[in-house]
């Protein structure tokens, strides 16, 4: 039940944050590192940090990169 849990709220964060930026790459790598963070969290839930880490990174890059700035919008990165 608490890996389901822990899945669940990280896809979600994931969509709801994967996208910051204006081009492809800027959103891919944004994704990806809030991914890592979310998926590291969730993965310590179930004691495997790294595993999560991965996964997370992997699947918010993905979103983030192919997602458009129209899709979601939550600003610019912070390196800009």
């Amino acid at each position: 039940m608490l890996s389901r849990l822990s899945f669940v709220i990280g896809s979600v964060g994931l969509l709801a944050l994967s996208a910051c930026g204006d081009t492809a790459t800027e959103r891919g790598l944004t994704g990806a590192g809030i991914g890592a963070g979310a998926g590291a969290v969730g993965g310590a839930l179930v004691g495997a940090p790294a595993t999560g880490a991965v996964l997370g990174g992997v699947a918010g890059g993905a979103t983030g990169a192919m997602t458009d700035k129209d899709d979601i919008d939550i600003g610019d990165p912070i390196w800009k």
